[in-house]
């Protein structure tokens, strides 16, 4: 018989991250700080909304793009939040959690041979999105050095004629890094002068824990080459409900919605309504998440550099990045090792990029005793290995 697997698909590598977290699922008293999910249950007002929605028979597909009063709201979310204005009919589609929206961005940009800039370390699923539209990924190195930012200088040795567009994730999953206006007017005169498009994944917007994050779009020479990707999974504890959106200029935005209409259709409409409330009544319940994040953040990053274990503030998101080198290990060895020894999963940086060997990725969304707990495993792992 012939083998009927595409070359593409035979080519994509499984998800580094899920490895982990499925051998974590098979043992008893693990800590996993493998995958990014909020351990905070979505709102019960967001949740209520939702539940009355269904008891009073919407179960219905909507509009392709979103209803209009989720898309309405969101851009008055974020021209109030970040300063930046889509017309929500022309420039804006909700779809099926912010993976959705990275998909459909990428396929509607790129053709065979492009080569689509990703700067690293990243998001599991970028690289495999590039390859799959036909497109070349091409890391471009955030070192610790510079907390973890993507530079002008990095990005300039990676431009060739082929380039067509960065994706860049900031707040960084999985360093924590953040990205200043001072850094994007760098950038932003690279891709202007190079005439290139930025696909800018910002769903960890809102977990910022030093000043406000700032949206590449907000600079006007970047208003009309961006695509801006955000959502609700992160930021209103809703993972489950699988609700993104992405913002684009209307000719980008008609291209994705194509895609969006054969792939999706649409958006469920319980979530799409639980999302709407998140943004009319949830911003309480979202402060008081993100405080509690950055206290984690604290216990977490000071337990581990004490340890010896060298790791940055991060500055966004809900992930310490700490160098293992120091153990003379790998980190595949490490997350192993710990894994097999300590019963913690971590993720090694290396499966989300060359720039992340000698790292590991560490969620610290879970609970300030767990957190304790792991650095205790943790540790006595580094005990073990002297």
């Amino acid at each position: 018989m012939r083998d009927f697997v595409s070359k593409r698909a035979r080519a994509i590598p499984p998800s580094g991250i899920r490895k982990f977290f499925d051998i974590a699922q098979t043992m008893e008293d693990v800590i996993s700080l493998g995958v990014g999910e909020p351990d905070f249950v979505t709102p019960w007002c967001v949740c209520e909304a939702s539940i009355y929605s269904i008891e009073q028979g919407s179960t219905a597909y909507t509009s392709n793009k979103g209803t209009p009063q989720l898309r309405d709201a969101i851009s008055r979310y974020l021209d109030t939040r970040f300063s930046t204005r889509y017309d929500p009919e022309a420039e804006m589609i909700v779809t099926c959690g912010v993976s959705e929206a990275a998909d459909i961005s990428i396929r509607a940009v790129t053709d065979p041979g492009d080569e689509i800039l990703v700067a690293e370390p990243c998001y599991v699923s970028y690289n495999p999105c590039v390859s799959l539209a036909g497109g070349i990924p091409v890391p471009v190195l955030c070192r610790a050095k510079d907390e973890f930012r993507l530079t002008a200088d990095a990005l300039a040795e990676s431009i060739t004629p082929k380039t067509k567009a960065l994706i860049a994730n900031f707040p960084n999953n999985p360093t924590g890094g953040v990205m200043e206006e001072r850094d994007w007017r760098g950038i932003a005169d690279l891709l202007v002068d190079h005439d290139l498009l930025l696909i800018s994944d910002e769903v960890y917007a809102e977990l910022t824990y030093d000043g406000d994050h700032f949206s590449p779009a907000r600079l006007p020479e970047l208003r009309d080459r961006t695509i801006t990707l955000n959502g609700f999974s992160k930021a209103f504890a809703m993972t489950g409900w699988r609700i993104g959106y992405l913002c684009a200029p209307p000719e980008i935005t008609a291209a994705a919605l194509k895609i969006h209409q054969y792939v999706a259709l649409c958006a469920p409409v319980m979530g799409q309504i639980a999302a709407y409330e998140a943004l009319r009544i949830g911003e309480a319940e979202k402060d008081a998440m993100v405080r509690e994040y950055r206290l984690r953040r604290n216990l977490f990053v000071d337990g581990l550099n004490n340890l010896g274990l060298t790791c940055h503030v991060p500055k966004g998101a809900f992930y310490a990045f700490p160098s293992v080198e120091s153990t003379g290990m790998t980190d595949v060895e490490f997350a192993e090792g710990l894994l097999r020894e300590q019963h913690v999963a971590v993720v090694p940086g290396s499966a989300l990029g060359p720039s992340g060997a000698g790292h590991v990725r560490c969620a610290y969304a879970v609970s300030r005793d767990d957190l304790k707990e792991a650095l205790s495993r943790m540790g006595t792992f580094l005990e073990s290995l002297k």
